[in-house]
């Protein structure tokens, strides 16, 4: 048995961490507690309202780094004289840019994450339509497939290009 789900079925026979969703709302549980409920509640309102507040938080954190670069490269735009100094400015703004332009990229995503949690479609693989899976969900909310799924589409995209 693989380290996670040594981990999970310890979770899940902790009586404390297996009827603590019952009592909390979906906003107040930890990791360990969603982990450790049954599977016969995948995707109950608790876990939709778990996700869409993690999903939210990291939507918000994106925003608030967005109007940080904007002031950033405000601030830099002064003109600097010596040319090594400049080309190292302009090196950093490439960079902040390429990495806002990712961040962009993952609010897409993020907004499509939570879309599905309004639809009813949040943690089910859109291939196969069978459960993505908690551990996956926590370590990448806006997974849209499931493991193997994922790993098919990687093969294919390794053989064959995109």
């Amino acid at each position: 048995m693989p380290v996670n789900e040594a981990t999970r079925a310890a979770q899940k026979a902790d009586p404390k961490l297996a009827n603590a969703w019952k009592t909390k709302s979906g906003r107040d549980m930890s990791d360990a507690e969603l982990l450790a409920m049954p599977d016969s509640e995948y995707m109950n309102e608790k876990q939709l309202e778990f996700f869409r507040v993690r999903l939210e938080a990291q939507k918000n954190d994106l925003l608030s780094n967005a109007g940080e670069t904007t002031e950033h490269l405000r601030e830099d735009t002064s003109i600097v004289p010596d040319p090594a100094d400049r080309a190292t400015i302009e090196e950093e703004h490439a960079l902040e840019l390429r990495t806002r332009d990712r961040e962009r990229k993952l609010l897409k995503k993020i907004s499509q994450a939570l879309s599905r949690i309004e639809s009813g479609d949040y943690g089910y693989c859109d291939e196969t339509g069978e459960p993505i899976g908690l551990g996956r969900l926590l370590a990448r909310p806006t997974a849209t497939l499931s493991l193997e799924a994922q790993q098919r589409r990687e093969l294919k995209q390794k053989l064959f290009g995109d």
